[in-house]
């Protein structure tokens, strides 16, 4: 495997290439926590580096959580990296001790060198907008979704976007009202929620969403577990399993044919992320999970060359 850590879980990751390194950045918890659904709460940031995005060399972590009393004082999650000038922004979700971790919100740190990170005074810089995202209500849903910021430049040159895991406050409570949120910066510092980018009835969540202009087509990648698909697409596609979806859009910012969308082809992989390789070709990696056999892995995958699945 790419990347299995003897002491601790490795999940969800995301990639920044400097030209001469590959970046990876993971969530980690320990191990001897026992179980596998605590390492939420204990979640940090790990970094690792490689030429070859097979063999890494872990480094210190790039992100923890912060001090008592602070947004992200219970748990760093999964965020991505994006180059602006001279800086690297990572961006990430934070979770806090004073909702129990149950709220999740948006901030960044940044770095010239991507290897020291600088969290952002004002974090957090985002959160979800009542008027077009689901609050919290444990009636509902079990959290406040606004994670996983995925942060793209405006293909006009408008700005930036992150799209965000998140949910709608309006159709059945507990089904599929997950969508792909949305936030618009003019300068990754400043930052105002927008409507939603895509729309509801699939699925519960979208965790982890990606876009990419892969060989030419955009498409949006996400993860789903098979617990949280909504009950129409179940009725449809009844042995769907757990995985890494993708779906084909218009462009960047989509429109995505969400019910469309189908599961990539290799068992127990979640959290899927795409990144090209040297010789330009993209590679898929992901963590293994496996926790619907009640025998969660917690490694991530060697690459796959996405070309090869054949899903475009």
């Amino acid at each position: 495997m790419v990347l299995r850590l003897d002491d601790d879980w490795v999940w969800d990751s995301w990639f920044a290439d400097d030209g001469q390194q590959f970046h990876l950045f993971y969530l980690h918890a320990p191990r001897s926590l026992g179980d596998q659904q605590l390492r939420h709460r204990n979640a940090r940031i790990g970094h690792a580096v490689s030429t070859d995005l097979r063999q890494w060399r872990r480094i210190d972590d790039a992100i923890v959580r912060g001090p008592r009393g602070t947004w992200d004082d219970l748990a760093t999650w999964t965020g991505s990296t994006i180059r602006h000038g001279d800086t690297w922004y990572t961006f990430y979700t934070g979770v806090g001790s004073e909702e129990d971790g149950l709220v999740q919100r948006l901030g960044f740190a940044t770095s010239t060198d991507l290897m020291t990170w600088t969290k952002h005074a004002q974090n957090p810089v985002c959160e979800a907008d009542p008027r077009w995202y689901e609050q919290l209500d444990l009636g509902v849903w079990h959290d406040q979704a606004w994670r996983d910021p995925w942060i793209v430049a405006d293909p006009n040159g408008d700005g930036f976007h992150a799209l965000v895991c998140a949910r709608v406050p309006d159709g059945a409570p507990d089904d599929a009202r997950g969508v792909i949120g949305h936030a618009w910066s003019p300068d990754l510092v400043r930052w105002e929620c927008r409507p939603p980018l895509s729309e509801p009835g699939e699925f519960g969540h979208l965790e982890v969403p990606q876009v990419e202009v892969v060989y030419g087509t955009p498409v949006l990648l996400f993860s789903t577990a098979r617990v949280h698909t909504g009950s129409a697409r179940n009725a449809r596609l009844p042995d769907e399993p757990s995985g890494t979806f993708v779906a084909i859009g218009a462009s960047l910012l989509g429109p995505w044919d969400i019910a469309a969308a189908q599961v990539i082809p290799v068992k127990d992989l979640y959290s899927g992320r795409l990144i090209r390789d040297r010789s330009g070709e993209w590679q898929l990696i992901g963590f293994i999970d496996g926790s619907e056999r009640d025998e969660f892995v917690g490694e991530l995958s060697d690459p796959i060359p996405f070309r090869e699945l054949g899903l475009i």
